[in-house]
């Protein structure tokens, strides 16, 4: 939904954990016209978890016949999405002309680069009935070398995202290397992106990556002796053999990657250069981005 970011909205709370754990993110909760989105990424205390900058939780979220997802054409530079549904779908159009109809299990990459503009909306067929909404969305910074690399949009069904089975554990390896397999999701730096499905009291161990951390979307965990709630977001040290445990039916979701160093976050921009954001902003200011075809009328304002 690429919603956007302050620096208010940044003040998550934070509990420090204690053995493998660094930090655990409490969500900030946002309502957003009747989608409910928990944020974890960025905070104060912990702005990225390897090359990712950005991690929300949307919904579940019910919408009534005639109602839904109607996000306008609104601008990005220097960073990637990424995109995927655990219910519902969304359609996404961007300024390379690109449509694409996102639906449960599938990944779409949308690479910013040096500017893309794209907007999110659902068909007709969708409104039409009451329909649910539900997913992550997250944002990866791209190494400086690639910052300003061309636009481009990428879609992955979910048949071609790979699955393995690890001591009864359910695993999807939805971008980079885990567990033996290898994602066909383009990576611009070593990325880490696994979902996986626990019943209580099995375990996973967690993949070795520069920086790590977990996300509970459904259920409860622990690592070690640190408890990790539903809905909150568990940053670990460069500990080795970090043991996963699920304490109730979970839903999880393990992110990281090469730290990439620092990047600033002002609306829908990212970029290692704060100057690069202030061009972005004056850009769209001054309509110099590219339309989206078939949504040209409607835009986002920059907030001032």
């Amino acid at each position: 939904m690429s919603i956007p970011t302050t620096a208010m909205e940044q003040d998550c709370a934070v509990l420090h954990g204690c053995g493998a754990v660094d930090l655990v993110i409490q969500r900030r909760d946002k309502d957003l016209g009747g989608l409910s989105v928990r944020r974890c990424l960025p905070t104060i205390q912990r702005k990225m978890v390897g090359p990712w900058v950005f991690f929300d939780h949307m919904g579940p979220a019910t919408f009534p016949a005639g109602q839904g997802v109607n996000v306008r054409p609104r601008p990005h530079v220097n960073l990637a999405t990424v995109t995927y549904l655990f219910e519902g779908e969304i359609l996404h159009r961007d300024s390379l002309g690109s449509v694409q109809v996102i639906q449960p299990g599938d990944i779409n990459l949308m690479v910013a680069g040096s500017g893309i503009v794209h907007s999110e909306r659902e068909r007709p067929e969708v409104t039409a009935v009451a329909h649910r909404l539900h997913g992550l969305q997250l944002w990866l910074a791209l190494p400086e070398q690639d910052e300003e690399t061309d636009a481009a949009f990428y879609h992955y069904p979910a048949a071609e995202i790979p699955t393995v089975t690890v001591d009864g554990v359910a695993v999807r390896v939805m971008m980079g290397s885990a567990f033996g397999l290898v994602s066909p999701v383009k990576v611009f730096a070593e990325t880490l992106y696994v979902e996986a499905h626990l019943h209580a009291g099995q375990s996973i161990a967690l993949p070795e990556a520069e920086e790590r951390a977990v996300y509970v979307a459904q259920g409860s965990l622990k690592a070690r002796d640190t408890a990790i709630a539903e809905h909150s977001m568990a940053v670990f040290t460069a500990a080795a053999g970090v043991v996963l445990e699920a304490t109730a039916p979970s839903r999880i979701a393990i992110i990281g990657g090469e730290h990439l160093g620092e990047r600033f976050i002002e609306w829908n921009f990212v970029s290692s250069r704060k100057a690069r954001i202030e061009q972005a902003k004056r850009d769209w200011k001054a309509g110099r981005f590219p339309k989206v075809p078939g949504d040209e009328i409607e835009f986002i304002p920059l907030p001032e």
